[in-house]
């Protein structure tokens, strides 16, 4: 049976350190990294989910879904942008011609622009990593070890046990991406 990849990310052990932020940009030597910490319901780190008094900051990081439909690849004139077997969505570097048409197609914002080479550029899972049966470099930084990567297909693999155990999600479910980055939300507070 063909790999397909993908990623489980536990909100209630994600502490929002960033570390992932930091392995991506090492790992790839990119200014900014291709993973951003947010807070579950803005796009800083900031606002808390709740109300007051029982306000808790959820922590959700995001990075390319390497979407089964990936809208990214239909937008790419230059056809840079490539899904593999194992369902990685990678770019080419040599093929983009930094039209940023991915960028806009890109319903998670998670296509970035360098300025410095002027092409788009985005999460590839760490492929290189994973050619060499080495997990993404964010699951190994991860302080909270919130960051489960694996096999989808592999009903045996600890992604696949999260997704059929635990309540999960994946980002706007509507547009019928279907993304491989998969999130288990923060256990409910029990009332007292």
């Amino acid at each position: 049976m063909t790999k397909r990849y993908g990623m489980v990310i536990d909100q209630e052990r994600c502490i929002g350190c960033d570390a992932c932020t930091v392995a991506c940009r090492l790992e790839h030597d990119s200014p900014q990294g291709f993973i951003k910490v947010f807070t579950q319901t803005s796009d800083t780190k900031d606002v808390p989910s709740g109300d007051f008094p029982d306000l808790k900051l959820v922590w959700i990081p995001k990075l390319c879904n390497h979407c089964e439909n990936a809208p990214c690849i239909d937008s790419c004139p230059e056809g840079a942008l490539v899904k593999r077997e194992d369902g990685i969505v990678i770019s080419d570097k040599e093929l983009c011609t930094g039209c940023k048409s991915c960028i806009d197609a890109c319903p998670y914002n998670v296509i970035y622009f360098n300025e410095k080479t002027n092409i788009a550029e985005k999460c590839n899972l760490c492929a290189h990593r994973i050619d060499n049966s080495l997990e993404p470099f964010c699951a190994i930084c991860c302080e909270g070890q919130a960051i489960y990567f694996g096999d989808l297909n592999d009903p045996h693999s600890k992604v696949s046990q999260i997704i059929a155990k635990k309540d999960t999600f994946q980002l706007k479910p509507e547009l019928r991406t279907n993304p491989i980055i998969f999130y288990s939300p923060p256990k409910k507070k029990r009332k007292l």
